[in-house]
């Protein structure tokens, strides 16, 4: 699958969804498990979100579909999302329809693991080739990871 990006061992981004032969490619790959953030409803899906579960866990991925509308971000869900992957076998591929939400979410993760402050957040993930060109995202990543530090 040439549209994932690596962040470390234990975390890949995908800016695309993947098809039922990409899901094959990362068990092969040594995947362990995906967590999707597409909502149910969302246009051009390769494979709707229950078959994509279905399909992942018969190779055996474990898999999460925690639905994510970029209007409706909250902390919360952030937490709900940072939660899961923590109790996920590792390396997990997260995914959404192109990288922004999926992005956004595990480098909030990884930055309140670290430490990061918000602006350095944004930095790294910019410098990783993860393009945050709407304002209400970057604003919210920003406050979520300066919150995280209090």
């Amino acid at each position: 699958m040439t549209h994932i990006k690596t962040l470390n061992d234990s975390f890949a981004v995908s800016t695309a969804p993947p098809s039922e032969g990409d899901l094959r490619a990362l068990a092969e790959d040594g995947y362990k498990a995906v967590v999707n953030l597409r909502c149910q409803d969302e246009a051009d899906q390769p494979i709707a979100p229950d078959l994509e579960g279905e399909v992942a866990a018969s190779l055996g991925l474990e898999y999460r579909h925690l639905p994510v509308a970029g209007s409706a971000m909250s902390d919360e869900l952030v937490d709900e999302f940072r939660a899961s992957v923590e109790a996920l076998p590792k390396p997990v591929l997260i995914h959404c329809a192109s990288g922004k939400r999926a992005g956004a979410f595990t480098m909030m993760h990884l930055a309140a693991q670290q430490g990061m402050g918000g602006d350095a957040t944004l930095q790294q993930a910019a410098d990783m080739g993860f393009v945050c060109d709407e304002p209400g995202l970057e604003n919210f990543v920003r406050n979520y990871v300066d919150r995280a530090q209090d």
